[in-house]
């Protein structure tokens, strides 16, 4: 049973988080970690992330039953309750922004709150009514980085500005590819993501364009002087071989396989690029 509540608040997006807030918090720091706040900001960001993950279980249910990806997860099939979920998700969020608060700064848990609504409110409601609900969840996933910037320096600046703008960009892509190999799911369900409404080529498009955005900003980071050298070339490179691989997409035809490999190497980018981030900021 622990395992089926642990499973409700969807740890491998708990895990990219911690990942995307670790390289905000080194973004402000500036090779001066303090190691307390960080861990405390990641544990109070775990449990609110975590909190949002298991109400999204609840608010998806419907949906997932639709789904074969899906259609074993514990709110579907019945192994917890909907009441015991929704005490759960309220526990986890109340703890965590209570950490957050006592820890860090209002700054952060403004932010923070604004992430959730986001996610829970506005992205909940437009992925099942508009295409556009994927750039309104990338909103909401850019948001720990944030975070993590703010814990530190409690301001928003260009660096916060920066970091977001990365997130968003990466994520679009990164979305448009688990929509490409998980199409037929989605249409089962109904789920207007762009591979449905508009087409395999028009997503196509809309991923080159949104590779070449990100790879601009990333670079940003140390045009504007937040990041060395080191980590320009590393951003340059993977941006670079990412949009190789989106153009190859346009000559294949199992869209299905490359969608997968567009998937994977999406997490490639941005695991490597918010190493670089923690080991080459100035």
């Amino acid at each position: 049973m622990i395992k089926t509540y642990y499973m409700l608040t969807k740890p491998g997006i708990i895990m990219g988080n911690v990942i995307t807030t670790a390289a905000g918090f080194a973004l402000a720091s500036k090779g001066h970690l303090d190691y307390w706040l960080f861990a405390i900001t990641l544990i109070g960001l775990v449990f609110f992330i975590a909190s949002a993950g298991v109400f999204n279980n609840y608010i998806d249910r419907a949906m997932d039953a639709k789904m074969e990806r899906t259609k074993n997860r514990a709110l579907v099939k019945g192994t917890v309750s909907s009441k015991s979920a929704l005490v759960f998700a309220t526990f986890l969020g109340v703890f965590g922004i209570a950490i957050l608060g006592f820890f860090t700064n209002m700054l952060t848990v403004l932010v923070a709150l604004t992430g959730y609504f986001v996610y829970l409110v506005l992205y909940a409601f437009l992925k099942y009514h508009s295409f556009y609900g994927t750039l309104v969840g990338s909103i909401a996933g850019a948001v720990p980085p944030v975070i993590g910037y703010c814990a530190v320096s409690n301001r928003l600046d260009m660096g916060a500005l920066l970091i977001f703008m990365i997130l968003v960009l990466w994520q679009m892509p990164h979305f448009f590819a688990i929509a490409m190999y998980r199409y037929d799911d989605y249409a089962a369900a109904a789920i207007p993501v762009l591979p449905v409404k508009k087409g395999m080529y028009v997503t196509k498009v809309h991923m080159l364009l949104y590779i070449i955005a990100f790879t601009v900003t990333a670079l940003m980071l140390t045009i504007i002087g937040y990041t060395g050298n080191l980590y320009f070339a590393a951003a340059a490179v993977l941006g670079l071989a990412w949009l190789g691989l989106c153009i190859n997409g346009f000559s294949i035809n199992n869209n299905v396989l490359w969608g997968r490999k567009m998937f994977r190497y999406s997490l490639v980018v941005i695991m490597l690029l918010c190493i670089m981030i923690t080991i080459d900021v100035v």
